[in-house]
């Protein structure tokens, strides 16, 4: 899935923020408003702009932003390791209460290509209501995202090398409670909607890599397309792999543990979500304004309609109603509002620069 990213400062609290991997600030820290965001919402990564835009979604207009601060003015007296680079993904805890941000600490907004020898990657958790930074984790190597587990007791992430490998954080301290070997290059760890598993898409390695979550064992590896970066899981308690480089899409069922059709899209793939109500998976075209929407036909998956959101779409979302979808498109800065069953754009919303990662919270 094509990526993008952010140069920010590493810590945003309300009086100051101490890191988790033991390196204070040389200065203080930009303080971040408190918030109080009370409403049903949309968090945007803007990975160039290194915030976080909160959409209220009764009007579809942004009410907030949440800064990492500015990379321009803070880099003198700032410890290399007390900086964030490019947020990228961005998960919420079951309650709701949290934000989980994956920071690579490079800009995969044009592509995935792993991390370069040496590059830290970055945990963030933000209080979804105040908008505080409460951690600030670094990690050994690049990552890709921060996902919760699905009791919301930890925080799983990827670290992107050929020695590839998953981090299994206590998400109340950030100890470290388990490290797990993996693929090579892993990018996206995504979790099955029956809450049983982990998927890690191996990009190198051309796999899946399935984890049980009750003892964080390796259940299966699955072999799929060329490159895939995540797993993305849909209700139907089926897991779509976007394989960027084999320009297709792997669909596995949860309950097997086995690859049922791969589906040669003709394109590369950026994001693919599954829409329960409709039985639809629309995959966002990487580099374009289109989105195609995939539907069972003679016995497979077949494009059968399209939408058209803006440059260089990406994450998609429904509502939870399934009537709306909001697509952020890195090559433009907005997020599109699409209306689900006239595949009509309702508006574009301004947001910061190259939005990525997105998710919603009621």
């Amino acid at each position: 899935m094509l990526r993008q990213t952010i140069t920010a400062l590493a810590c945003v609290v309300l009086a100051g923020c101490s890191s988790h991997d033991g390196h204070d600030m040389a200065t203080p820290a930009p303080t971040q408003p408190v918030l109080n965001i009370n409403y049903p919402a949309a968090y945007v990564v803007n990975a160039e702009s290194n915030s976080l835009s909160v959409i209220e979604l009764a009007s579809n207009q942004v009410k907030e932003t949440i800064s990492f601060g500015n990379p321009s003015t803070s880099m003198s007296g700032m410890q290399m390791n007390d900086m964030v680079m490019w947020p990228h993904h961005i998960y919420i805890s079951p309650d709701g209460s949290k934000l989980g941000v994956g920071v690579p600490g490079m800009d995969l907004s044009a592509g995935h290509s792993g991390g370069t020898a040496g590059m830290k990657g970055r945990v963030l958790v933000v209080n979804a209501k105040t908008g505080a930074l409460a951690t600030n984790q670094q990690t050994p190597v690049t990552n890709h995202n921060a996902t919760f587990s699905p009791d919301g007791s930890e925080i799983w992430t990827s670290q992107m090398t050929d020695a590839g490998k998953v981090l299994v954080y206590d998400a109340s301290n950030m100890s470290l409670k388990k490290t797990i070997d993996v693929g090579m290059d892993p990018a996206e760890v995504t979790m099955s909607a029956d809450g049983k598993y982990a998927f890690v898409a191996n990009s190198k390695s051309n796999t899946v890599t399935v984890i049980r979550l009750s003892d964080k064992t390796v259940a299966k590896t699955i072999p799929v397309g060329a490159g895939p970066i995540g797993a993305w899981p849909g209700a139907n308690n089926k897991m779509y792999v976007d394989n960027e480089t084999g320009k297709s899409l792997s669909i596995i069922d949860v309950a097997t543990l086995a690859v049922t059709e791969t589906l040669n899209l003709g394109f590369t793939p950026g994001y693919a979500a599954y829409h329960a109500g409709r039985n639809e998976i629309w995959v966002s075209q990487a580099g374009t304004n289109r989105v195609p929407i995939l539907q069972p036909m003679n016995g497979g998956w077949m494009q059968h309609d399209m939408v058209l959101a803006g440059s260089d779409a990406h994450a998609i979302v429904f509502d939870k109603d399934g009537k709306t979808a909001y697509i952020t498109n890195q090559g433009e800065g907005t997020v599109s509002v699409i209306d689900v069953a006239n595949r009509a754009k309702i508006k574009d919303v301004a947001v910061g620069k190259k939005p990525n990662g997105l998710v919603l919270k009621y």
